[in-house]
């Protein structure tokens, strides 16, 4: 297996950043679950997502912090951490420290630093997006928010991604112009976009190199695992460390 199957972020991060995120290619799993699944807890046949974890450790140079996620906002790194903590984020400034979060339409985002200091991941859905696990991440930097590099990752698009008010207001109580990522769909309901409101979040973070977006999870159902087009669905991995 080759990276070329995955995606590797087009970002002008250092050179020593490393990252990409696994897609549906690229391993043994079969069925819903085909082929690359990473999910230990999706309904997959323990053995395959063991395997497909060994075939996605050849490219890493160490073995990853795998979290618990639960859709808060709490981020972690793996050099104190204990063994699957319940977390949404991962930052280090340690080489060959790979910090990790799974997805199957919620969006992964990297960021790193324009000297190449620390890197983190944060798993933002919506939930977690509204409650600031990314303005947690950039904070877990630690570095000047004008030194930081931000990729968005596959994630539903805002075509597929249909939510109700409560959603909407979920986002409007802590940013009154996140209306412009709703689009009224039908009575009660609206389709939201996760790029933007996940842009909007890390602006308002004082982020501006922000690149990434324009994925489908469910839309582009050869390439993407998708939860909300198939609840037996498997999961993609989003990889980031620091090369020495």
């Amino acid at each position: 297996m080759s990276l070329a199957e995955w995606i590797v972020p087009d970002w002008p991060a250092p050179a020593r950043v490393r990252a990409f995120v696994t897609t549906r290619a690229g391993g043994v799993s079969a069925g819903d679950y085909a082929s690359m699944n990473l999910g230990v807890h999706s309904g997959d046949a323990p053995e395959n997502v063991a395997r497909n974890r060994s075939i996605v450790r050849a490219h890493l140079p160490a073995d990853p912090l795998w979290l618990a996620q639960v859709h808060g906002t709490h981020v972690v790194d793996p050099a104190i951490a204990f063994e699957s903590p319940r977390a949404d984020g991962a930052t280090t400034t340690q080489p060959d420290r790979v910090c990790v979060v799974l997805t199957a339409d919620c969006m992964p985002v990297f960021l790193c630093d324009a000297y190449g200091r620390s890197v983190a991941v944060a798993h933002a859905g919506w939930r977690g997006l509204a409650a600031g696990v990314l303005e947690n991440a950039v904070h877990a930097l630690g570095v000047p928010r004008e030194d930081v590099h931000a990729w968005m990752g596959p994630a539903i698009g805002p075509d597929a991604f249909e939510v109700g008010a409560e959603v909407r207001e979920a986002f409007l109580a802590a940013d009154a112009g996140a209306g412009e990522a709703f689009r009224s769909h039908r009575e009660g309901k609206y389709m939201a976009d996760l790029y933007t409101l996940a842009r909007r979040r890390l602006e308002r973070a004082g982020v501006e190199s922000i690149h990434g977006g324009g994925f489908c999870t469910f839309h582009e159902r050869e390439r993407f695992f998708s939860y909300r087009r198939e609840k037996a669905s498997g999961r993609m991995g989003a990889f980031i460390w620091l090369a020495r």
